[in-house]
């Protein structure tokens, strides 16, 4: 049987329920962000970048948020999945959402960046088509490194 995978809006309830057990994992542990701070950040309304929640046959199983409007093309800014949800196909939803919404707002790229350290994270996107095209010294803390991955899409 396959699980029914839904995005909506986040909500200010979904958002308390996913920052402490998001901020338990990395990279977002590696980087020491508290559950506030995530909490803030999915919660925040930001018409350019909206944030979304990640249903698995009803349940909260994470959230994401693209910023629309970047090179050339949409920049997937966030993923979380929580532990339980993760390696079942709800990466792969999102980021075929993801492609999709690239195509409709007739970008010619899709972007995501992953921390160096992250290599599950790196090599997941790199099996959807990403392509390394820069290393972001020091971006996010010192010592360490963000890599960022573009798609390029069709332009029909």
């Amino acid at each position: 049987m396959t699980a029914t995978i839904a995005f909506r809006p986040m909500t200010s309830e979904s958002a308390e329920l996913l920052g402490a057990p998001l901020a338990a994992i990395n990279p977002w542990a590696h980087y020491r962000y508290t559950p506030e701070a995530l909490t803030t950040f999915l919660r925040d309304d930001d018409h350019d970048a909206p944030r979304l929640e990640i249903l698995v046959d009803g349940t909260l199983a994470g959230g994401f948020s693209i910023r629309r409007t970047w090179l050339r093309g949409p920049y997937l800014q966030f993923l979380g999945i929580l532990p339980p949800f993760q390696n079942s196909g709800v990466g792969n939803a999102v980021l075929s959402w993801f492609e999709a919404e690239g195509n409709r707002l007739q970008a010619r790229n899709i972007w995501v960046s992953a921390s160096d350290f992250n290599v599950r994270a790196i090599a997941f996107y790199e099996r959807f088509g990403f392509v390394r095209v820069a290393t972001l010294e020091g971006l996010v803390a010192e010592g360490t490194n963000e890599v960022l991955l573009r798609k390029r899409l069709i332009i029909g």
